[in-house]
């Protein structure tokens, strides 16, 4: 015969989701993401596909739990998930992006994990094409998140900020890398400048100088960069524009020419914005990324892509 349950198991049983909710909202938890979905039209050196892009969509649990009054525990657990092909085009769900646990206090915020170096970061607003086929990665190095790396930023004092970052590479004869920049903002201007010694790869040394200046509804932002690998140095230069028509409408291009990652590569992109919502913006772009190979073996890059997307965050 069928035992009814008890009162009391009852009450157990509906007290154990109770707590866990109430242990979820003592925990400071924050989910947050983005779905940036756009079809594109590729023609990759003479190769024309048309395409369902994911731009790196994600999503990401953060958090904190507050200490004592001038310190407390912060984490993020961040993942780029794809709608069409799987992360890398393997099929997996997800995949790593910032991931990383620390502390913050009067003094600081210090973390370690799996995240972008302050050379990546630097870049702020300026690359307007982020993500999509027109990032400047492309073209330009510097762009690591990576592995094994404890990071200390200073508090911002008056607009300055300092931030030192150790990258650990777990292997016999590379040197451990370090990444470090320096950067003033305030509602109109964005300085920056930083350097990594031995974080792409052993004796490879780069540095990038950032600007970023708003006028009105303009906002112009300049990149340049140098990398050294013991036995040449190549430079690159970027700049961007970016015009605020309306509250809903937005005009933006950029164009990079760098030698830095590709032999003479070039980048350029067009696109415009219309902001739907605070959460939502369609969006239209065109870019073209090609090179100037020196050797056979040199990658050739001759693509021009065009597109139409949407990106909500939520």
């Amino acid at each position: 015969m069928r035992k009814t349950p008890s009162i009391l198991s009852k009450v157990i049983l509906l007290g154990i989701p109770l707590a866990l909710l109430s242990s979820v909202s003592m925990a400071d938890v924050i989910v947050y993401g983005k779905a940036n979905v756009s079809v594109q039209s590729a023609d990759e050196n003479g190769v024309d596909a048309t395409e369902v892009v994911s731009n790196a969509s994600r999503i990401g649990v953060k958090g904190s739990d507050q200490i004592t009054s001038s310190l407390k525990a912060i984490y993020q657990f961040e993942y780029q998930t794809e709608v069409d092909d799987g992360v890398n085009g393997n099929g997996q769900t997800f995949g790593q992006r910032n991931i990383y646990v620390g502390l913050q206090g009067s003094g600081g915020t210090i973390i370690g994990g799996h995240f972008d170096t302050p050379t990546k970061v630097i870049q702020e607003k300026v690359d307007l094409f982020n993500d999509l086929e027109g990032d400047l990665i492309a073209v330009f190095a510097g762009e690591i998140r990576a592995k094994n790396i404890v990071q200390y930023a200073t508090p911002t004092w008056g607009g300055f900020t300092l931030t030192l970052a150790g990258v650990g590479k777990e292997t016999d004869g590379q040197d451990d890398g370090l990444s470090v920049s320096a950067s003033y903002k305030n509602d109109s201007m964005f300085l920056a400048v930083a350097h990594d010694q031995d974080v792409e790869a052993t004796d490879v040394e780069l540095t990038r100088v950032v600007t970023r200046f708003n006028f009105g509804p303009l906002q112009l932002g300049l990149l340049g960069e140098e990398r050294d690998n013991g036995v040449d140095s190549e430079t690159g230069a970027f700049a961007s524009l970016l015009w605020s028509i309306t509250d809903a409408w937005d005009f933006k291009t950029q164009y990079g020419k760098s030698s830095v990652k590709l032999n003479e590569g070039e980048s350029f992109s067009i696109g415009v914005d219309n902001k739907l919502s605070a959460s939502t913006t369609v969006y239209a772009y065109y870019t073209t990324v090609e090179n100037e190979p020196i050797l056979l073996t040199d990658l050739v890059r001759d693509d021009k892509y065009a597109g139409i997307g949407i990106d909500f965050k939520f």
